[in-house]
């Protein structure tokens, strides 16, 4: 094994040519990126990632190779060298994965792969790191974790399973993309290895859940994890089959069959329920100074009060009664395009958005075309199609949840929030229902458990955690509940009548602005994960918290922190006091 001076050494990029950018490491501006950042991506103008169905495999297996383009990044200042990533790998990636799972649904395996010699990849690029803000950069990691969740769902709810196959080295980011993989095969040639470097070259730490994921999945002996987590080197070959690090390490030689013969493995291990294709056709969008409009979601901002609408509506026309109808109307139908509209506009606020703080959420539209959507969604669970859209709300619900913005829900006549649009009301910090004739709420079957918050609870669980038995009682309820009704079972917050209303909403909203955004950060992330602690509140909650932390410490970012000083010959000066 090379020592770790000459490991270093070698696998350290060449630094930067201009040394204003090192300047600029722990200096980048808190405004938002120009131009905004898009989510819309189609494998026909991927940069980075090459989408293919190898014939050897009659289509049942997807290859995700990625071929990261060094000069393609998101924004100018920075080189993808060794397959290096930003948000634009990972935005073509969170494409790949929805398209495998709608669109080419005898799919039962992903292999991931690299299209470069000798390397998987390096990780997150450590130069787009140090010119991002520090908002930019803890948004990054939370979407990553994002994705690399989504992958663990589509081996647990949909019986896709996924294998990286490292022929060359996986460092960082690189790695936890591989560990978010139900197996890994690396090649044992002398070079290949896998590593998290990121405590002993950049001060900070592996992002996006490689620690977490080292001892809760991979079981990983936690000396071992000490270990492995402070060498820069990494792993090889023997030794990280023996540490549980990867599955299994064949020779260069005997590599590709090592990997064919785990990927029909997995392919026959595969219980995926059979279902219909669906199109993922692009998101229709109106996009001004202030907001965006889609056909079920509008979204506006004030920016001078810090302030955002966000408004849902019921379906518009006749939704899906079947099955084949659903698959008919595809991507167009409203449980599957009111909640991909919900999601980008979602990720529009939290990246291009980054003084908005509090969220007004409102709903409008026919209450009971929501809860025929609800039925039919509720009782065709058994369908493969019907499952996966079910799986889309979940995760779009989980990114609701994961906003760092106060979110308040704001009920009055006309509104629907019934059934799955009352998620959105139990997801909410607070929320404010008038007292007005006409104005109600329901429950549906899909409030019990079919959406699950990170923490393993339905959010009407979570909700009523101080008295389960209440949420058990209030779920089995089906009639629309009055203000009063609602109010009195606990469902909402706050009850005004018309008299106070238009004021007391607008102080509320103005008020929640005007409080320290970290504060109300930290604080509405405590509260609204209650009760149990799961891998992925533990990645969100614990290790993105702490990194989030360190990612403002001098020792990382500072002057002569480790990352501000990464790629060049001075080494990084630490305050050595333990906080």
């Amino acid at each position: 094994m090379l020592s770790r001076h000459d490991a270093v050494r070698r696998k350290r990029p060449i630094a930067h040519p201009d040394p204003v950018l090192y300047g600029l490491l722990a200096m980048a501006t808190q405004a938002p990126l120009q131009p905004p950042v898009r989510f819309d991506a189609h494998p026909a103008t991927y940069k980075h990632w090459k989408l293919e169905f190898p014939s050897e495999y009659e289509g049942r297996v997807a290859r995700l190779l990625l071929d990261v383009k060094d000069d393609a990044g998101l924004r100018e200042g920075y080189s993808l060298k060794l397959n290096s990533y930003d948000l634009s790998v990972d935005i073509e990636l969170a494409d790949a994965l929805s398209r495998i799972r709608f669109e080419h649904p005898e799919v039962h395996a992903i292999v991931f792969a690299s299209a470069k010699d000798r390397i998987f990849s390096a990780g997150a690029n450590i130069y787009m790191l140090g010119l991002s803000s520090h908002g930019f950069k803890v948004n990054f990691c939370k979407f990553t974790n994002e994705t690399r969740l989504y992958l663990e769902e589509m081996s647990a709810e949909s019986s896709i399973f996924s294998l990286a196959a490292l022929s060359g080295t996986a460092s960082g980011g690189g790695y936890e993309l591989a560990i978010a993989c139900d197996e890994m095969v690396l090649a044992d040639d002398g070079s290949s290895a896998v590593s998290l470097p990121e405590a002993p070259l950049l001060g900070v730490l592996p992002g996006t859940g490689g620690l977490t994921r080292l001892v809760d999945k991979r079981k990983v002996r936690r000396d071992h994890a000490d270990v492995f987590s402070t060498i820069a080197e990494g792993v090889r070959g023997k030794r990280a089959v023996e540490w549980n690090l990867v599955d299994e390490a064949p020779s260069r030689a005997s590599f590709a069959a090592a990997v064919e013969r785990r990927v029909r493995a997995l392919v026959d291990r595969s219980k995926a329920k059979p279902r219909a294709p669906v199109g993922w056709t692009p998101i229709e969008t109106k996009r001004t100074a202030s907001g965006s409009e889609y056909k079920y979601v509008s979204l506006n901002v004030d920016a001078s009060k810090r302030t955002a609408t966000l408004t849902l509506r019921a379906p518009s026309s006749i939704e899906p009664k079947t099955p084949e109808e659903l698959a008919r109307d595809g991507s167009s139908a409203w449980a599957i395009r009111a909640f991909r509209e919900l999601d980008d506009a979602l990720l529009d606020l939290r990246f291009n958005w980054p003084t908005i703080g509090v969220i007004a959420v409102r709903t409008e539209g026919d209450a009971k075309k929501v809860l025929e959507v609800d039925a039919f969604l509720s009782a065709h669970a058994s369908d493969g199609l019907v499952h996966e859209v079910r799986l889309l709300i979940k995760r779009v619900l989980k990114r609701y949840d994961m906003m760092a913005k106060s979110l308040f829900a704001l009920i009055e006549p006309g509104s629907c929030f019934v059934g799955t649009l009352f998620e959105l009301v139990l997801g909410a910090d607070r929320s404010y229902m008038l007292e007005a004739e006409g104005n109600t709420v329901a429950l549906s079957n899909l409030n019990q458990g079919v959406f699950p918050m990170g923490n393993g609870l339905s959010r009407l669980q979570a909700h009523f955690y101080h008295a389960p038995v209440r949420a058990t009682e209030v779920g089995t309820l089906r009639e629309a509940l009055s203000t009063k009704q609602a109010y009195d079972l606990g469902l909402v917050t706050f009850s005004p009548d018309d008299i106070d209303w238009e004021d007391e909403v607008r102080i509320a909203l103005e008020e929640r602005a005007s409080l320290s955004p970290d504060a109300m950060t930290g604080m509405e992330a405590n509260l609204r994960f209650v009760g149990p602690e799961t891998l992925e509140t533990k990645i969100f909650g614990r290790l993105t918290a702490w990194q989030n932390w360190i990612f403002v410490r001098p020792n990382a970012v500072g002057p002569k922190g480790a990352l501000s000083l990464y790629g060049r010959p001075e080494r990084p000066e630490f305050d050595w006091n333990r906080t």
